[in-house]
């Protein structure tokens, strides 16, 4: 199913109507929040984290739509349990955008290395260092390229250790969802290359 149909975004909203994918969106909110408070500080102001790989496993089963609202709420729950500075409703956008993402490249689509690889360069390059570093600049006073010198050498240098971590959680649970009927058939197996 295309991204491009009507019909690719009527099944995307209904799952605001599931209970069993809210309950799941749910349990991987508490997950991602869990796992992000885990993290390794790299300069000022950027972090490596795991929370991702929950984030990106959501959108398999979610899609880009709940995946909006499952970026808000693991921002904002995720700020009240670990708050580290002040709120900024940029950071909870990009969070947002990246699930969006993850939802645009995961959501019923054949899973392969490619897409994953496509997933995160999107989310690496466009949320992280784009958005990211013009968060950063807004609250830190300091201008964007300082920013953007050290995230664009982090977010490349973790480029291919994410990419292959999402491939190996989605080797590991993708038939685990197939087999509980979460997602279809088609979305798991064997992840190819293309």
């Amino acid at each position: 199913m295309s991204i491009f149909t009507a019909e690719y975004w009527k099944t995307a909203a209904k799952a605001l109507n599931n209970l069993k994918v809210l309950v799941l969106a749910s349990l991987l909110i508490a997950l991602s929040v869990v796992l992000s408070s885990f993290s390794i500080p790299v300069a000022e102001n950027l972090h490596i984290t795991f929370g991702y790989l929950f984030m990106s496993l959501g959108a398999v089963i979610y899609g880009p739509v709940v995946g909006l609202i499952v970026g808000a709420v693991s921002d904002i729950v995720g700020f009240v349990i670990h708050p580290s500075g002040m709120f900024f409703p940029g950071y909870t956008l990009s969070s947002m955008l990246g699930c969006f993402i993850y939802g645009i490249f995961f959501y019923k689509a054949r899973i392969t290395v490619l897409r994953i690889f496509l997933a995160k360069f999107f989310v690496n390059y466009i949320v992280n260092i784009g958005l990211g570093c013009i968060w950063s600049a807004m609250i830190m006073g300091k201008g964007y390229l300082y920013f953007f010198a050290h995230s664009i050498v982090k977010n490349t240098l973790m480029l291919p250790i994410e990419v292959f971590l999402i491939y190996t959680v989605f080797q590991i649970l993708l038939p685990v969802l197939v087999y509980t009927g979460i997602v279809s058939r088609k979305q798991s197996k064997h992840i190819s290359i293309i």
